[in-house]
């Protein structure tokens, strides 16, 4: 019922933040040989941001004449990949599909802001979570080729993900890292030519790119700018949540080995999470690729068992809306800015976790302990 709610009724309905019209008109205007970057970057609206080898993947959207069509045709695409992707996962944690965790994934998921959002503004958040539980899935099988073009082809869209290449060089997993690499390069080299208006895609938007936005921005950079922090105290901040990023996903390696599903998912969680946190702009439905890490609930050793992850979670993830009649402003704020917190949470957490099982791990044993052992 959550998921006819979430598509027949609130994406149906739509919202003023329209990110698929946006992508749509590109894509026309890709099929049309009419230059691709010729928005007005200076207005708020939702632009179009993407590189033009991302606009060479996604121009199949740009056959279809009408919007009408083809937005409704798209959400479903997003929601059905959100509900493969919580399959998937429940499959690799060995839990059964015709059991209480794929059903309950599925409640929780469309109840938050990130699934909610994403199907209602229409973006394309909900395929890249599938590609993210592709990659960890091929990483585990082990088909690192397949898995590095996964990977690549979500950098190309998005390239947030770009961090996440970390994971499988630490595995020394070099066909994965070239392939996550090599697959935008060559999809960049391949549409430049084909791409009406390419060379805007350098002076117009990465310019506008490189700008910290303070217009529904919840990363550190759109609070530090929406609030005037010091540039200083920004910089201690940001210095310290990093260390925190490279402290936990360094710390997980230890059992990228051993534990490789723990790893990836908890590894990549917290990469993502500081993408959002310390790059120019981070949007709270973002929030839905920690999905995977929260699944290592299942893992009798994992940060996820801590109350403090959780809470970072729910403040990234909660569909609540604080803003009221007697405190429009202050509710704006936490509207915007609670993620902020999450993300800084739950890295914060998963970091401190890996700290203190390595210092539990690294602690000597007295003479008892050694007899008990």
């Amino acid at each position: 019922m959550l998921v006819v709610h979430r598509l027949f009724v609130l994406a149906r309905e739509g919202s003023v933040t329209d990110d698929f019209t946006t992508v749509w008109s590109a894509a026309r205007r890709f099929v049309e040989r009419v230059p691709v970057y010729n928005e007005i970057y200076s207005h708020v609206d939702p632009h179009y941001l993407y590189n033009p080898g991302a606009t060479l993947l996604l121009s199949p959207l740009g056959l279809i004449s009408d919007v009408a069509t083809a937005r409704p045709l798209f959400i479903a695409v997003n929601a059905a990949c959100i509900i493969a992707a919580l399959a998937w996962l429940t499959r690799l944690w060995e839990r059964p599909l015709s059991g209480p965790t794929l059903p309950v994934a599925i409640a929780l998921a469309f109840c938050t802001e990130a699934v909610t959002n994403t199907l209602v503004f229409s973006n394309i958040n909900g395929v890249l979570l599938l590609a993210l539980v592709a990659f960890i899935a091929l990483l585990m099988s082990p088909r690192d080729i397949a898995a590095g073009i996964v990977l690549g082809l979500a950098i190309l869209v998005k390239p947030m993900f770009a961090p996440l290449v970390v994971l499988p060089a630490l595995r020394l997993r070099w066909r994965s890292l070239v392939g996550a690499i090599a697959v935008p390069v060559l999809m960049n080299v391949i549409a430049w030519p084909l791409t009406p208006g390419a060379s805007d895609y350098i002076d117009v938007v990465v310019p506008y790119l490189s700008i910290t936005r303070d217009y529904a921005n919840s990363s550190l950079s759109g609070f530090a700018v929406y609030f005037g922090m010091p540039a200083w105290a920004h910089g201690v901040l940001f210095a310290l949540l990093g260390a925190a990023v490279a402290a936990a996903v360094l710390g997980l390696a230890r059992v990228r080995h051993t534990e490789e599903l723990l790893y990836l998912s908890v590894g990549a969680g917290v990469l993502l999470a500081g993408v959002c946190l310390l790059s120019s702009l981070g949007q709270a439905y973002y929030s839905m690729m920690l999905f995977p890490a929260l699944f290592t609930v299942f893992h009798p050793d994992s940060p996820i068992r801590t109350w403090p992850t959780w809470l970072g979670a729910t403040l990234c993830l909660s569909p609540l809306d604080w803003a009221t009649a007697a405190h429009p402003l202050t509710g704006s704020w936490l509207n915007t800015f609670l993620p902020t917190l999450g993300w800084a949470i739950f890295i914060v957490a998963c970091s401190a976790w890996v700290l203190s099982r390595t210092l539990v791990r690294e602690a000597p044993t007295t003479e008892a302990e050694r007899t008990a052992q």
